[in-house]
C-alpha cells in the first residue's frame, strides 16, 4: 500500500461555528481568524494504491457552483484536486474509488462535474462508496445540515449508476485487507471514517471527528455537530484508543497539521508530534 496527501485548495469559515461554545480567546490560538472572524482550513483528501485499486477519501468542494456560492467560502490557495493528482503521476481517470466518508459540500463536492452541460461523476472509471444510513440522511436532510448537502453533488452518482453501499450495522467494517471503516455519527448520521495499516502504523483519517488538531480537547465541538453530546463521546473514546495504540491522525481541515500522534497529559490527551504523511 501507499499513501498520498492530495490537497484540494483552502476555504474559509467562521470560526465560532467551528469551535461551538469554545470562546475565540481559546480557540484562537490555535486556529486564529481574520478581522470577519474567518479560520482557514484545508480540503485534504487521501489517496491509497492499494493493489490494483486507486482509492480516493473525499473530494473537496469542487469546482462546478456559481461565483456567488464560492464567495462565500472564501476560496484560495494554489493547490486542486487535479494538480495534486498530477503531482504524484496520476489524473482523475486513473482512479478506481471514490471514497466519500460523508456527503457535506466540502467532502463530496468534487465527486460530480459539469461535462458537456450536463452533471456528470468527475471520476470516469470510478465507483463511489458511502452507506444507505448516510445516503438517506443525505437526501431527506433535516434543517439544520440542509445547505450542506446539496443534491447536485450526490444524486447523480445514483443516476448514473455508480455508486455503493457499505454495509453500516457495524461498528468496523473491512472495506480492503489493509482499510477498515469506522463509523461515527455525531457530526453527521454514518460518518465513516478509513482506518489503513501502513508501514506498521495505524492511520485514521479522523474527518470531521476531529476537523483540526485544535479540535482535539474533548469540548472542542463544532456547531455544525448536530449531536454535539455524541461527538465528545466518540472523541473521547476514539483518543483513548488511538493515544493507547500510538495511532497516527490524518487531518483533513487542518491548514498546518498534516498528521499528529498523541500523548496522555495532566489536562488529558493533546497532541505529541506533528509531521506530513511523506515523513512516516
Amino acid at each position: 500500500m501507499k499513501l498520498y496527501s492530495i490537497n484540494t485548495g483552502l476555504f474559509k469559515l467562521d470560526g465560532g461555528a467551528m469551535f461551538g461554545v469554545i470562546p475565540k480567546t481559546i480557540w484562537s490560538k490555535t486556529n486564529p481568524a481574520d478581522e470577519n472572524n474567518l479560520c482557514t482550513l484545508a480540503m485534504r483528501c487521501l489517496l491509497v494504491e492499494d493493489g490494483n485499486r486507486l482509492i480516493l477519501i473525499d473530494t473537496g468542494i469542487g469546482n462546478k457552483q456559481s461565483e456567488k456560492f464560492f464567495s462565500h467560502y472564501y476560496l484560495h490557495g494554489e493547490d486542486t484536486l487535479d494538480t495534486s493528482l498530477a503531482r504524484h503521476g496520476f489524473s482523475r481517470n486513473d482512479i478506481t474509488d471514490v471514497f466519500l466518508t460523508h456527503l457535506h459540500l466540502d467532502h463530496a463536492g468534487g465527486a460530480v462535474a459539469f461535462e458537456n452541460g450536463e452533471l456528470q461523476p468527475a471520476f470516469s472509471n470510478a465507483v463511489y462508496w458511502t452507506n444507505e444510513k448516510h445516503w438517506d440522511w443525505a437526501v431527506h436532510p433535516n434543517e439544520r445540515e440542509k445547505a450542506s448537502f446539496l443534491s447536485e453533488n450526490i444524486l447523480p452518482l445514483m443516476e448514473n449508476g455508480r455508486l455503493r453501499f457499505i454495509p453500516w450495522q457495524k461498528e468496523q467494517y473491512q472495506f480492503t485487507d489493509q482499510f477498515s471503516i469506522r463509523f461515527a455519527h455525531g457530526h453527521t448520521s454514518a460518518m465513516m471514517l478509513p482506518q489503513l495499516t501502513y508501514k506498521d502504523r495505524i492511520i485514521v483519517f479522523v474527518a470531521d471527528l476531529l476537523p483540526t488538531a485544535g479540535h482535539i480537547p474533548v469540548p472542542y465541538v463544532a456547531g455544525y455537530d448536530v449531536f454535539p453530546l455524541q461527538s465528545m463521546s466518540e472523541k473521547r473514546e476514539f483518543l483513548h484508543e488511538a493515544q493507547q495504540n500510538n495511532y497516527i491522525l490524518f487531518f483533513e481541515h487542518d491548514p498546518y497539521a498534516e498528521c499528529c500522534t498523541l500523548r496522555q497529559t495532566e489536562k488529558g490527551i493533546r497532541i505529541d508530534k506533528v509531521f506530513s504523511l511523506e515523513d512516516i
